[in-house]
Order: structure tokens, then C-alpha cells, then sequence
């Protein structure tokens, strides 16, 4: 599958407040051989409340999810399937050039769970194009299809497609707090 850019329009605002376009470029898709057929684009992100007028520059966001407090904003293409690693891919290699391109994603993985992973954010979801099966606890399934919303409320969750075609999700995730029961 060929991934393509997406165009990002930033605005701000001038030192008398007016607002301005400050970027307009394209953002490249992070691919990775781990997961043959994903694209994930990371559109924006800041780890604080924005305050405005700002002029619109990118903000501190290096981890891939949230802090709380923290926003993301990603387009992701999920292939059909079940992706298929390479069997002569080095593995800790492409572990680290994960870990470089998107800090911190694979640390809310489960090792064994199939895709399944859980982040402190509220996650707004929506279907862009294809389809795909939202898995949850003790195997709750929802099948989302081209305009389908979630809302995500920071539950344990993986993300399946059983179609034919690719699937992508536009999400915008907020970092939330997550009180541990005793």
C-alpha cells in the first residue's frame, strides 16, 4: 500500500492579534516494519492548555499519547488483516526506530494481547474511510464503518480490520487522569 502525505494549514496570530496562516506543508506518514500496511500521521500535539493569541508554533509533544492536560490530533490507515512481520526483520532494530518516530506507543502495548492497549486520554474517533472492528474487554466487538464515531473513554481496546480494504480513523486524544482503584 502507497501512504501519502496529508497538507496541514497551521494558523496564529500576528503581534497585533490578527490571524494568520504561520504553515502549510505536508506531513509524512511514520510506516514502520513491524506493522506492514499502518500509516499513522501526527498532525499536531501539546502537553499543556493552549492560551491564545499564540503564533502558532508547534508545541512541546514528544510522547506519542498525552500527558494530562496534553492533546493529539493523528490520521491512522489500518490494513486488512493481520499484519505479518518479516521473518528476517531485526527486531531490535525496528523496536528502536519505533521507539525514535513515535516515543513512547509501544509502552501501552500488551505484549501478548493482540493489539490490545489502553491509554489515559478520551479519545474522539472517527471513520474516515473502510472498516474496522473495535475489540474491547472479554471480547466486546463493535463493527464501525465510514462515518461511525467512539468515543473513547480510556478503555482497554484494540483496533481490527476484517474487511478487504484499508481502513482509516481520524482521532483527536486528550490526556485525562486515571485514578487506580485500591
Amino acid at each position: 500500500m502507497k501512504h501519502t502525505t496529508i497538507r496541514r494549514v497551521v494558523t496564529g496570530h500576528d503581534r497585533d492579534g490578527k490571524s494568520r496562516v504561520v504553515a502549510d506543508g505536508e506531513v509524512e506518514a511514520i510506516t514502520t516494519e513491524l506493522l506492514p500496511g499502518f500509516a499513522a500521521y501526527r498532525l499536531w500535539g501539546r502537553d499543556e492548555h493552549p492560551t491564545f493569541p499564540d503564533d502558532g508554533s508547534p508545541c512541546g509533544a514528544e510522547a506519542w499519547y498525552p500527558p494530562r492536560d496534553g492533546s493529539r490530533f493523528m490520521v491512522n490507515t489500518i490494513p486488512p488483516g493481520v499484519p505479518a512481520v518479516p521473518s528476517d526483520l531485526d527486531m531490535a532494530s525496528a523496536l528502536e526506530a519505533l521507539e525514535r518516530q513515535m516515543p513512547g506507543a509501544m509502552a501501552v502495548q500488551e505484549p501478548d494481547g493482540a493489539g490490545m492497549h489502553t491509554t489515559d486520554s478520551i479519545d474522539y474517533v472517527l471513520v474516515v474511510s473502510g472498516e474496522v472492528t473495535l475489540e474491547l474487554d472479554d471480547g466486546e466487538q463493535r463493527v464501525l464503518r465510514a462515518g461511525d464515531v467512539v468515543i473513547q473513554n480510556g478503555t482497554r481496546h484494540a483496533w481490527h480490520n476484517h474487511g478487504t480494504e484499508p481502513c482509516m480513523i481520524v482521532g483527536v486524544a486528550i490526556g485525562a487522569n486515571r485514578v487506580l482503584s485500591a
